[in-house]
């Protein structure tokens, strides 16, 4: 199981969804929107729903649990993307359809702080992702 962590909350998901879902918020927050995500809570985390509000200048890490990256589903990375141009935004999908539950918890880690090492030319030598603002990544 991977996670999304994200201004102070940690989603855990399978690296498989974690995976299309990656693709799907880097390409959003690449173009500098921002949108909403959200998922069906897991009993452990009060059932109901849960949503964030995605936007480029708040620091997002992946984590994966697996080194191997799994092959991509086109059909279903055109319904994630489809979703998140949506009014309802990115809704959390299985492969299947379905809404897994998902439990979501907070961390303390201290805004600005750095969590991915880098090479020393500011791109990343793990798996996570920072996205700032449109302006950065374009120059």
């Amino acid at each position: 199981m991977g996670s999304i962590s994200y201004d102070g909350l940690v989603v855990v998901v399978d690296d498989r969804t974690l995976t299309h879902l990656q693709i799907v918020i880097v390409n959003k927050l690449r173009r500098g929107e921002a949108f909403l995500m959200s998922w069906k809570d897991s009993v452990e985390a009060g059932s109901g729903r849960s949503a964030i509000w995605m936007h480029p200048q708040v620091l997002i890490y992946f984590k994966f649990d697996g080194s191997r990256v799994p092959v991509i589903n086109e059909t279903w990375l055109r319904e994630l993307a489809d979703s998140a141009e949506s009014s309802r935004g990115l809704v959390v999908t299985t492969e299947a359809g379905d809404v897994p539950s998902l439990a979501p918890r907070k961390y303390s880690q201290p805004r600005g702080t750095v969590i991915a090492p880098t090479d020393g030319g500011g791109r990343d030598r793990t798996t996570a992702t920072r996205v700032r603002a449109s302006a950065e990544l374009s120059s």
